[in-house]
């Protein structure tokens, strides 16, 4: 049997963290199975659909290099792929069922059933929901409704009694007695609009999907869709409900905890392979050690045994760590061409480049590896080189353990053995320990003379190391910076 996947999502938003780690297992595991996976477009809900989350849904999935076998843009054997294309078939499917007697039409108002839902909570009714009420009409008293322009919708006969148990390929049987399940609910609208649950089963049949992989969520939503398949007579898929992914505070991740909208991840600068390691790895695992992987070694390796049961931690913390990882792994010319629009939008350079914005670039890309986490870090970084915007507040060029009047005097000598000894073209290390000795000479830290040197140097406390940025600004310009903080400090 060919393994046959799909992710199915609703375009009422834009792409978040959960929805892709669900479209990045359902992925992997076609692709290490030697399956097809199909993107299918959930669109029905049409007050909420926006064509910027549709756009947003493709544009995402490409930037991660997930390409479907069959779905929108491509095609294929099962479509159309977009479920407001597919009206006739469930409309096909539904009047089906009324035909056989395992569904039937429901004239019943918005406003009977708001107060039939009133008096059941009123009352404290043990038995919530629809009463069946139009169960059992004849085909007059349909007729009759009809003639009166009420457009039914069409309900399903949810049995009363007995079990109805599912397998999960995580969890194991999962069972729950009919008469929990939502009473006959509605899975075709009076406007010929199906619900969730009666596309979701149609369209799985139809498009011969062997694996159904959604988030543990929809766990409540499996007995439903069982009866369904059963009512038409057809083979259930298996199941397989992923662990929810949470906050550090074992909350559902949401924007409480931070972003959560892959396009604002990778608007701050995370690179996909990042993104695609560290989300699957999001209650998955290998071996319970390895955690780098390409993406073409989890389209060999994912397997469905390795996903966890328990619910999975997403950390910031350590897709930056990640993040940073890939950017030092990646090539120079790489890193040039991604960090180049920051510095645009920031106002330092131009675009397009002018020939000595190019190699300035390049020549910022060696010290900016080692330190970004994302590539929107470039811009704190590299300010100090393109905006020369000094530090006022004095208190800032006080390194721990200093005061003011030792913080002066370590600049002004840091300053005159940091440049005298450039000049003589003595090595990084002479210079560092001669910095170091005057620490000892003055009684304070080392910091207490390398911060003040750097701050008057980048006008931050947190930059580049110090002699790339001496490098990258000029020894003539790095010179005046230092003479200038010399004499904010000294001004009364």
């Amino acid at each position: 049997m060919e393994v046959r996947v799909r992710y199915a999502p609703s375009p009422t938003g834009l792409q978040h963290i959960g929805g892709i780690r669900t479209a990045l297992f359902n992925y992997f595991f076609a692709r290490s199975s030697g399956g097809k996976f199909i993107l299918r477009v959930e669109d029905t809900d049409r007050e909420r659909y926006s064509d910027e989350s549709l756009e947003d849904l493709y544009s995402t999935l490409e930037w991660l290099g997930v390409k479907w076998d069959e779905g929108p843009v491509v095609g294929g054997d099962y479509g159309p792929y977009i479920q407001s294309e597919r009206f006739d078939i469930y409309k096909k499917y539904a009047e089906q069922l009324v035909a056989e007697g395992k569904a039937y039409y429901c004239y019943c108002s918005p406003e009977r059933l708001e107060a039939l839902r009133k008096e059941q909570a009123e009352s404290k009714s043990e038995y919530q929901g629809y009463d069946r009420h139009c169960a059992n009409l004849t085909a007059e008293e349909r007729a009759e409704l009809e003639a009166q322009g009420i457009r039914p919708v069409i309900r399903l006969r949810v049995p009363t009694e007995g079990k109805t148990t599912f397998h999960d390929i995580l969890m194991g049987d999962i069972t729950r007695r009919n008469r929990d399940i939502s009473p006959d609910p509605i899975i075709l609208k009076s406007d010929g609009f199906p619900t969730y649950h009666l596309a979701n089963v149609i369209d799985d049949h139809l498009m011969h999907i062997t694996h159904i992989m959604r988030a543990q969520e929809w766990i409540p939503s499996g007995p439903l869709h069982v009866l369904l398949y059963h009512a038409f007579g057809w083979e259930v898929p298996q199941y397989c409900h992923l662990p929810m992914v949470m906050g550090k505070d074992g909350q559902k991740l949401s924007k409480r905890h931070g972003s959560t909208a892959v396009r604002d991840f990778r608007a701050k600068g995370y690179l996909p392979e990042a993104i695609i390691n560290y989300v699957t790895l999001v209650g998955w695992s290998l071996d319970g050690s390895t955690e780098f992987f390409t993406k073409e070694e989890l389209e060999r390796c994912f397997k469905l045994e390795n996903i966890h049961k328990s619910p999975a931690v997403f950390d910031y913390k350590k897709l930056d760590w990640f993040n940073g990882q890939y950017i030092r792994a990646a090539s120079d010319e790489r890193i040039a061409s991604l960090i180049t629009p920051y510095l645009q939008e920031a106002g330092f350079i131009h675009d397009p480049l002018t020939a000595e914005e190019s190699a300035l670039v390049s020549r910022i890309v060696p010290p900016v590896k080692e330190r970004m986490k994302v590539l929107s870090d470039v811009v704190p970084l590299t300010a100090f080189i393109f905006r020369d915007e000094p530090v006022m507040d004095k208190t800032v060029y006080v390194g721990k353990g200093s005061d003011l009047e030792k913080t002066a005097e370590a600049l002004r000598k840091g300053s005159a053995i940091l440049l005298s000894g450039l000049r003589d073209g003595k090595s990084h290390e002479e210079i560092e320990t001669e910095l170091s000795a005057l620490a000892s000479e003055l009684s304070i830290k080392v910091a207490g003379v390398f911060q003040p040197i750097r701050v008057a140097i980048t006008n931050s406390t947190v930059s580049l190391p110090l002699f790339d940025s001496i490098d990258l600004i000029g020894l003539e310009e790095t010179e005046r910076r230092l003479h200038r903080g010399l004499t904010i400090l000294e001004e009364n």
